[in-house]
């Protein structure tokens, strides 16, 4: 048996696959952390390439002899520009996530307690980082992973190799999902929030009428215990909110698929 002789067309039609695949692989959350090896991604992103590689026929009359390098590099940097879009749309979902997680844990004076986290490798408060396993889980449970996988292989029927173009309603678009990060945390972080203060403007009230009691002693244990429980309490709708927020990525990502 013969080993296949591969043309440089097939070459660079493999290569701008894999460019693709791995800019959003190392871009979309659980899958793409740092806490995964890079042999796992790396492997995974090599199994992709060769499931999808047969399918995909370039534009070659693009790259004409005069300006062959030069289209090149910009065909690569448009592969990555589209796996990093990509993986955009879910990183600001996530993003928010977190951001509702470090306001309730700022509001419960959980400031103090913040740890490493091992994703992101900074500080982030507990409430932040139990939030986004969380969201995690859901990620995972509602399949949107596979979602992206299947966006990724949608792509080449929408933009293939050497297509891809930057406008400014993709830049409308890109800058509308990172506002989209506020009003998800805002969602999110909303019921208990309100909650912590009404407890503060409580614990007001209690400190000019009867000036004997120590605020700062009492108040302390009592937001904290406030809002674990109304923490707990909300987390079907914290849920509810999450698995909306990951069925809506479907949406986005075909939007920003068409824009490009």
């Amino acid at each position: 048996m013969g080993i296949p002789i591969l043309n440089s067309e097939q070459v660079l039609t493999f290569a701008f696959v894999f460019l693709r695949i791995g800019a959003m692989l190392m871009v979309i959350p659980v899958i793409g952390e740092s806490v995964v090896p890079a042999r796992v991604k790396a492997g995974l992103i090599l199994l992709i390439a060769l499931i999808v590689y047969p399918s995909v026929r370039p534009d070659m009359s693009l790259v004409r002899e005069e300006t062959e390098i030069y289209a090149i590099v910009v065909g690569i940097i448009g592969e990555i520009m589209i796996g990093l879009v990509l993986g955009f749309a879910a990183k600001m979902v996530f993003a928010g996530i977190e951001f509702a997680g470090d306001m309730i844990g700022i509001q419960m004076g959980f400031s103090i307690v913040n740890v490493i986290d091992p994703v992101s490798n900074t500080q982030t408060s507990i409430i932040a980082e139990f939030q986004y396993l969380v969201a995690a889980l859901v990620y995972l449970a509602v399949d949107a992973h596979h979602m992206f996988i299947y966006a990724i292989v949608d792509s080449y029927r929408i933009i293939a190799p050497f297509n891809y173009h930057f406008s400014g309603p993709l830049m409308k678009a890109l800058v509308h999902y990172s506002g989209s990060l506020f009003i998800t945390a805002v969602k999110i972080s909303a019921p208990v929030m309100a909650v912590l203060l009404f407890t503060n403007v409580a614990l007001g009230v209690v400190a000019r009428t009867v000036p004997q009691i120590n605020v700062f002693i009492v108040g302390f244990p009592l937001q904290i215990a406030t809002g674990l429980f109304f923490l707990g309490l909300t987390v079907p709708v914290f849920v509810s909110l999450v698995q909306r927020a990951m069925t809506g990525l479907n949406t986005e990502v075909q939007t920003l698929l068409r824009l490009m």
